[in-house]
């Protein structure tokens, strides 16, 4: 194990801040990609939206957590972590188009909590396969 020193703490200060920053716009794409607002539906005790929400933070700090974990240059972590959410938006769309008979966004808006709680798990899921596939 190695020694604590300023230049290890600071670098780790670095990469939470490219990591929170990272997390922060994924949040705001995906606020975007809605057809409701995430936090007003939070305020108003949408359990399901913030499940979803939930799974989505979760599933960002994973990739992110990953590639920081792998990857010694900015630009790779910038450039994996990217990737990555590419991909987990794309399966939260893919999860939309695969249920033609239920409304994921609707659902959630809704408050069932059973389709928040799926898209929760499924974005911590692919999370774990994508940070996986990152490593490569």
């Amino acid at each position: 194990m190695g020694t604590l020193t300023f230049a290890v703490m600071l670098e780790s200060f670095g990469l939470y801040s490219m990591a929170g920053l990272m997390i922060i716009v994924g949040l705001a794409i995906f606020e975007v990609t809605t057809p409701y607002s995430n936090w007003r539906e939070i305020q108003k005790g949408n359990i399901a939206v913030a499940l979803a929400t939930g799974g989505k933070i979760v599933g960002l700090a994973n990739i992110f957590r990953v590639v920081e974990s792998y990857h010694e240059s900015t630009i790779d972590i910038f450039i994996g972590g990217g990737f990555g959410f590419m991909l987990l938006l794309a399966t939260y769309w893919l999860f939309e188009f695969l249920t033609p008979t239920l409304k994921v966004n609707d659902e959630i808006q809704k408050g069932n909590i059973a389709v928040g709680l799926l898209a929760f798990l499924l974005s911590i899921g692919v999370s774990l396969v994508v940070g996986a596939a990152l490593v490569r």
